[in-house]
């Protein structure tokens, strides 16, 4: 197991990185802190994503936190101000938070969120960043910025992605503490699932990624992310280009091949 912050034992990591049966684990590895984001968590998570990203045998990514009671809490309120979310060299205005979210959009494997409790503001960013999210149904959601002076600023452009316009505003502008149930309504969630049943769930899931194409996953997820941004007739001409070109492909070849012969595909992701 590898971990960020690069010293000492697990325990004093604050992200811990796994590769277990063809999955990148990476878990927030501050209990004791809810798994608050801060700079270190933030560069850890992106560094386990890169690796990830990196490596062959990964096909998919999970993203969790350490103990039961919280996935991630938001930003780190009491940590220095060096080490803040909310802190901004105006020299060098690259926010690690905001330099995260950027590498979740340079993933091209599928990334899930395993919601092991609960998500607050910079947590559900998090968890919004994450192509899938499974919760437990004890998990409570919410963005109380609004209650400190805040708004959920850096989150924002995935949450409008995530959410219909009236119910994310007024999510954020009451600051409110809403049940996984209500998550799941406002289309925050994939599944909800009781205590106990988290991991079968997830598991179940990945049973089934894992064996996808990996190829077909990489560039689908670039085109989603691509014309997610276009016109409707620029979404034409782009995906009348993009299919023939997926159907070139070695998977996609061995799929056809696959199918013709009545046999389960060996996708080996080129």
């Amino acid at each position: 197991m590898d971990g960020t912050s690069g010293q000492g034992s697990e325990e004093g990591r604050v992200v811990l990185s796994e590769v277990r049966d063809r999955v990148q684990w990476i878990t927030l590895n501050r209990p004791r802190k809810r798994n608050a984001l801060n700079d270190d968590v933030a560069i850890g998570i992106a560094e386990a994503l890169l690796a990830a990203e990196k490596n062959p045998e990964v096909r998919a990514i999970v993203l969790t936190g350490a103990g039961d009671k919280a996935f991630c809490a938001g930003g780190d309120l009491q940590a220095s101000a060096n080490d803040s979310p909310f802190e901004v060299d105006p020299a060098h205005p690259e926010n690690p938070v905001i330099e995260l979210f950027k590498t979740f959009e340079r993933t091209r494997k599928p990334t899930i969120a395993r919601v092991n409790g609960h998500a607050l503001a910079g947590g559900m960013g998090l968890m919004c960043a994450c192509d899938i999210a499974i919760a437990v149904e004890s998990a409570t959601f919410g963005v109380p910025e609004t209650g400190i002076g805040l708004f959920p600023m850096m989150i924002l452009p995935y949450m409008m992605r995530a959410m219909p316009r009236r119910k994310l505003l007024e999510w954020c502008i009451s600051g409110a503490r809403w049940s996984a149930a209500e998550a799941a309504e406002a289309e925050l969630l994939n599944r909800v699932v009781p205590e106990g049943e988290l991991d079968t769930a997830i598991d179940e899931l990945l049973s089934v990624i894992v064996d996808r194409s990996p190829t077909a996953i990489r560039l689908g997820k670039t085109g989603f992310r691509a014309i997610e941004d276009m016109t409707l007739a620029q979404a034409f001409e782009y995906t009348q280009l993009m299919l023939p070109n997926m159907a070139r492909t070695q998977d996609a070849k061995e799929g056809f091949l696959a199918f013709r012969e009545k046999r389960s595909p060996r996708f080996e992701g080129n």
